[in-house]
């Protein structure tokens, strides 16, 4: 299996996601940046993806729950 594993699924979403992202690293209060943020550390970085990730669940299950 060749080429990048980093892409958008749906092309139309990376604006949104940027826009998510963004907002959970102010919550968490990471420096996040538009761009290279190599000066943040592994667990800066993960804290914003994990985050990101459990709202998303949390959002999903109050969906199914109100259907």
């Amino acid at each position: 299996m060749s080429g990048k594993s980093n892409t958008t699924n749906v092309p139309e979403a990376k604006e949104a996601m940027d826009r998510f992202k963004m907002e959970v690293a102010n919550e968490l209060g990471v420096p996040l940046t538009n761009g290279y943020n190599g000066n943040l550390t592994s667990a800066q970085n993960g804290s914003v993806g994990g985050y990101m990730v459990k709202k998303m669940i949390e959002s999903y299950e109050r969906n199914l729950a109100g259907k």
